[in-house]
């Protein structure tokens, strides 16, 4: 059984930096495409991140030179370093590994940009 921890999520200044862990168990973080995806309240889920296996990376643009998702396969963790926080990163984070045809969802951590 596949399971994905979020971790690191909280409240921060605009501005300041936050680094979120995505812990797998049953499933190697290697294997897969591994992502980072956001909500916000009244807002459709949105893709923040993605890592491949190959190595390569995409970004949503709105992120792009802030945040950096990075995987650490002998911890099985999945990383988003964020930086330069803004009011607007204000969100649920949800980690997601997608296979061909199944997708599997962390349940959420909460970070929070406010002054």
């Amino acid at each position: 059984q596949v399971q994905l921890v979020e971790s690191g999520g909280g409240l921060v200044q605009p501005g300041g930096s936050l680094r979120l862990s995505c812990v797998a168990s049953g499933s190697s973080v290697s294997s897969y495409t591994m992502g980072w995806f956001r909500q916000s309240p009244g807002k459709q889920r949105e893709l923040v991140a993605t890592a491949r296996t190959g190595g390569s990376t995409n970004y949503a643009d709105s992120v792009k030179g802030r945040f950096t998702i990075s995987r650490d396969n002998a911890k099985n963790t999945v990383y988003l370093q964020m930086k330069i926080l803004k009011t607007g990163d204000t969100a649920v984070y949800y980690c997601n590994e997608r296979r061909s045809s199944l997708s599997y969802w962390g349940q959420g951590t909460q970070v929070t940009v406010s002054s």
